[in-house]
């Protein structure tokens, strides 16, 4: 019954959002890719907003029912029915009157599925697509036949990119750059490595003493280069975030001066490599939403890149949903972690892989720690850290770390506030 609700619902919201956009014919910017999403989505709305009449897909709403939730302008229903009968009353009002909506929709859009983007194309077209990243091993890989069959089915929002809008691409992806060649529209890259449209330069960690406070690099077109600061974050797909926000805000005449503006107020979302306090003058690096191979490799790379005078701890959770390459991509993340952090809690079943592969590769097993669940990782990470350690914590959305960093937190009242999957829907989950 619950299935069948909710492709009625689906088939509901889907229907107003159509007509909607049919009735407004506002321009869209949707951002796909396997990592980094929300982050470029969130960067891309922070450089338009002062510019535009914009709105953009709230938190990760990124599939069959979040990209016609963020058209709709309503908040998922989740297991509420009332809830979601009134999604749908609003969003039958909102077809009929819509008033002053906005001029340009920044979506986010993502599959879980094989057919997933080919349903959402057959009736979204985007006047621009931004392309992320497409690593050899993405996230949701396990439900489909082979990598490559993820790849294809997220390059149908390209396919669906209208005659002439344009494609704005991560030029150090070997992957995306193939796709561009294949691509008739207008195509401006950003990259943090390879010379292109706009480049990130001489990014660095910014340290209050001894404690990182954020990131500072400057964003180079043509002959122009401003500088950018992001507090509050480090590590470099924030560079690539921030550069695809410039490309796509000159697609709309706003210079770098203009952005560099807007973007002073961008706040990185949650989760994503955020700094935050911890508990004995300790330093925790959240990044907590999600995790793939490539991501945290990303992660770990930026651990070790830290230096606050204190043991790298990394707390690697399991990484979900890749099928038949979850325990190679384990032991290969186990083998990154002893080369960039002193310390090592592992937390889940798959993450006793990160441990295997840690240990094959020289560390020493006294420095790892394997726990089942983010509880038992948090309270005993308690009582392991001591001043001026740095604590890295990633995991799959499905192993909750943010519980980890919950439990360490030097202000346990700003959790709210600073970390992922804090409504009363997802803390009263198991």
């Amino acid at each position: 019954m619950k299935v069948i609700m909710k492709q009625l619902v689906v088939r509901i919201i889907t229907a107003e959002a159509k007509l909607l956009l049919a009735r407004t014919k506002p321009t869209i910017v949707a951002v796909t890719g396997n990592v980094g999403k929300t982050s470029t989505k969130d960067a891309v709305f922070a450089a338009l907003k002062d510019h535009k009449r914009a709105r953009k897909s709230e938190k990760s709403f990124n599939s069959e029912i979040g990209v016609p939730l963020s058209i709709l302008g309503l908040e998922n229903g989740w297991n509420n029915p009332f809830k979601w009968l009134k999604n749908i009353f609003d969003g039958f009002l909102l077809t009929l009157w819509p008033g002053n909506y906005p001029e340009l929709l920044v979506l986010e859009v993502g599959v879980d599925r094989p057919g997933d983007m080919k349903q959402l194309t057959s009736w979204l077209r985007p006047d621009v697509v931004v392309l992320t990243r497409l690593p050899n091993v993405p996230v949701h890989v396990e439900y489909f036949a082979s990598p490559e069959d993820v790849i294809a089915e997220k390059l149908e929002l390209v396919a669906a990119l209208k005659p002439e809008g344009v494609l704005v691409y991560n030029n150090d992806d070997e992957k995306v750059r193939e796709v561009v060649e294949t691509v008739r529209q207008k195509a401006i890259g950003f990259a943090r490595y390879a010379p292109t449209h706009f480049t990130a330069q001489g990014d660095t960690i910014v340290y209050d003493g001894k404690v990182p406070t954020g990131i500072s690099f400057n964003i180079e077109h043509l002959e122009e280069s401003v500088s950018v600061h992001l507090p509050n974050v480090v590590g470099t797909h924030h560079l690539y975030s921030v550069g695809a926000a410039f490309a796509v805000a000159s697609i709309f005449d706003i210079n770098l001066a203009e952005v560099a503006k807007s973007m002073a107020g961008y706040v990185p979302p949650a989760g994503r490599m955020r700094i935050v306090a911890g508990l004995k003058d300790t330093v925790i690096i959240d990044d907590t939403y999600n995790s793939s191979p490539t991501a945290a490799e990303r992660a770990l790379s930026t651990l070790l890149e830290l230096k606050t005078g204190g043991s790298r701890i990394a707390v690697l959770g399991d990484m979900l949903e890749l099928g038949q390459f979850s325990v190679r991509e384990h032991e290969k993340l186990g083998e990154q972690a002893a080369e960039t952090a002193d310390v090592l809690f592992t937390v889940g079943v798959r993450a006793r892989k990160i441990a295997e592969g840690a240990l094959e590769a020289g560390m020493n097993e006294k420095r790892i720690f394997q726990y089942d669940d983010a509880v038992s990782a948090g309270r005993e990470l308690q009582n392991y850290i001591k001043k001026g350690d740095v604590i890295l914590v990633k995991g799959s959305q499905g192993i909750r770390c943010e519980r980890i960093v919950a439990d360490i937190m030097a202000h346990p009242e700003q959790a709210e506030a600073l970390l992922v999957r804090q409504s009363s829907v997802w803390l009263n989950k198991a």
